[in-house]
């Protein structure tokens, strides 16, 4: 679960939203949905308690528009009308369950936040715990998105069918025959943390070749010796190997040599797009 706050910055030729805070609660609903297909009492617990944490923040800060949205764990789960209703009563703040093309139009919308060529085509991708959106882009415009049931946690526990990787390789071959090779754009933790294993320069592209260095030398360590020695966090030590196998497998299949990691994400989408509709004016990162 992520908090993102953001500050506008009102400007004569158009706003700018800087982060004020961001953070970050560990919970993995989808743990229990992949196990059960429903949320436990436990992991509900912890939701509630989070979002109340995060109410509170909001007020400290003043925040005046607020979203929550809850992705691929809850729109599986099957007491999802429940968990909602009860996390209203408890905490105060309604979760909006939004499907997965919506989720990968939100990823989809930091695009024009980031310094890339716009003229050029890049495929969108968003690694998560329960789903991967991928979001094709020709000159600008969204050309098709999709959301697939392969994340990392899936991955981990091994919940990842054949016919769900068949689906990918079936979105990938229409952009990939009519523009040959497509410039990757990566979002999620996983992926920033590879980036910064691999020690490269703000806004200098990640080589598919790196990925896989990356992830060979980090599953050559025990989970112990990953936080220990690595400094990553526990609950990044174990998926971050499932999500470099879904980008690699990914940017195989579509022929990509190189990914641009912008450090934005889903909650980033949110945002940019909780202020448009609010105000009506476009953001600028």
């Amino acid at each position: 679960m992520r908090l993102l706050i953001g500050e506008v910055i009102a400007r004569e030729d158009h706003p700018v939203i800087k982060k004020q805070t961001l953070v970050r609660v560990p919970i993995r609903l989808g743990e229990d949905v992949v196990a059960t297909g429903a949320i436990g009492m436990a992991k509900r617990d912890q939701l509630i308690k989070s979002l109340e944490a995060f109410r509170l923040l909001t007020e400290v800060y003043g925040v005046h528009h607020l979203r929550c949205c809850a992705t691929s764990a809850m729109r599986e789960a099957a007491n999802r009308a429940e968990v909602i209703a009860f996390a209203k009563e408890r905490s105060g703040v309604r979760i909006e369950v939004i499907g997965g093309t919506e989720e990968a139009d939100l990823i989809m919308g930091t695009f024009w936040t980031q310094d890339l060529l716009k003229d050029r085509s890049y495929l969108y991708i968003d690694v998560g715990g329960g789903s991967t959106e991928l979001t094709w882009i020709e000159q600008g415009v969204r050309k098709r998105s999709a959301s697939f049931p392969i994340g990392t946690v899936r991955l981990l526990h091994g919940k990842v069918d054949a016919a769900a990787w068949a689906s990918i390789s079936g979105f990938l071959q229409e952009p990939h025959a009519q523009r040959g090779p497509l410039t990757a754009i990566g979002t999620g933790g996983n992926i920033n943390r590879i980036f910064k294993e691999n020690r490269n320069a703000y806004g200098e592209p990640l080589h598919r070749d790196d990925i896989r260095k990356q992830r060979d030398r980090i599953a050559s360590y025990s989970l112990e010796d990953r936080v220990q020695h690595l400094r990553l966090r526990p609950d990044r030590a174990d998926v971050i190997i499932p999500a470099a196998d879904i980008f690699l497998r990914v940017m195989d299949e579509a022929g990509i040599e190189e990914v641009f990691v912008p450090k934005v994400g889903l909650a980033d989408g949110i945002i940019y797009d909780l202020y448009t509709k609010q105000c009506g004016r476009k953001v600028e990162s």
